[in-house]
């Protein structure tokens, strides 16, 4: 089991950053990759940005530029800078972990942070 907690979230004026935060808690040793996901009302929930454990990192084509996934290990702690923000980021910003054991792969999301930027 894991547990995700996402905090950093709130109202932002176009063009202003938040920096979202994501603790990760229980069997973290066997997380395979973290993401952030996001969804806007009435909208599919869409990849914003994934880090594996080596590091590598991907982004979703409209906050490449933008956004910066990091992840801190001695803190079990994923974060999403996100810079020059738009009215159309805002959304409920979700964090994702997904654990293999065995090929077996379980995803875990957190309860989710709400972000809105005005214009």
């Amino acid at each position: 089991q894991v547990h995700l907690v996402e905090s950093g979230g709130g109202l932002v004026q176009a063009g202003g950053s938040l920096r979202l935060s994501c603790a990760a808690s229980g069997s973290i040793f066997i997380i395979n990759v973290m993401h952030w996901y996001r969804q806007a009302p009435g909208k599919q929930r869409e990849l914003v940005a994934g880090i594996t454990t080596k590091g590598s990192t991907n982004y979703g084509d409209s906050v490449k530029g933008r956004f910066t996934i990091s992840r801190d290990n001695a803190k079990n702690t994923v974060y999403l800078q996100m810079n020059s923000l738009k009215p159309e980021d805002t959304a409920v910003y979700y964090c994702n972990a997904v654990t293999e054991r065995d090929y077996d792969f379980t995803d875990y999301w957190g309860q989710g942070t709400q972000v809105t930027v005005s214009s």
